[in-house]
């Protein structure tokens, strides 16, 4: 059977990790990386340019802080930041989520600095 017929458990893939702000890469579908995180605390201010990017709460609650408005996310809700959008997320509790965004994209973008993390892949 080829790895690709083997499904991808994110109960089981979120159990690997413990690291906060670090994304770890679970899939990927042509041109795009599926990844998981765990947050806590606030990122930083950023934005991405070239991309719009889906965050979808498996656990625990995230807001998505726009310049006009705050996003907050329960599990099972997504919402896509449009490219271009100066975006901060922020997590009360340790949150869950699910990226799905182009290959490469930087968890910081345009911002760069101490925050910034390279999707790790996940077997």
């Amino acid at each position: 059977m080829s790895k690709s017929a083997v499904p991808v458990n994110l109960a089981d893939k979120l159990a690997q990790f413990s690291e906060l702000w670090s994304q770890k890469k679970v899939a990927v579908i042509n041109d795009y990386e599926v990844k998981l995180a765990k947050l806590q605390g606030e990122f930083v201010w950023h934005t991405h340019d070239d991309t719009d990017e889906l965050f979808l709460v498996i656990s625990g609650r995230l807001t998505i802080q726009l310049r006009d408005v705050d996003v907050a996310l329960a599990p099972g809700e997504l919402f896509v930041v449009p490219r271009g959008v100066e975006h901060c997320p922020v997590a009360e509790e340790e949150t869950a989520i699910l990226l799905f965004e182009p290959a490469g994209t930087l968890n910081t973008g345009d911002t760069g600095g101490s925050m910034t993390r390279t999707a790790e892949i996940l077997d």
